[in-house]
């Protein structure tokens, strides 16, 4: 399955469900959820199901994620950058 790289020179840290996690600079949100361990991103609103980053480049919406306290985030179409924040996203979007 999912299978991390060796160490890229440059990386930054994220935070991962409150974990700091090294990730290589320009991956994006999904991909530094993967490498954090997290086996789904979000819920279904419609049936609490887990769901994880399919397509990974926007075009499926089931990595959406809260990014530093955004809702509904493609975790895909986002880079990373520093002390970033990035969660899983439980049932519909919370106003």
């Amino acid at each position: 399955m999912f299978q991390k790289l060796p160490e890229a020179a440059d990386a930054v840290l994220v935070h991962v469900e409150g974990r700091v996690v090294r990730v290589p600079a320009g991956a994006s949100a999904a991909a530094a959820a993967l490498i954090a361990g997290l086996v789904s991103t979000r819920t279904s609103p419609a049936t609490n199901e887990p769901r994880a980053p399919y397509c990974m480049m926007g075009v499926c919406f089931e990595c959406l994620m809260i990014i530093d306290d955004q809702p509904s985030q493609q975790g895909c179409m986002v880079t990373v950058r520093p002390g970033m924040r990035i969660n899983q996203q439980h049932g519909a979007r919370q106003p």
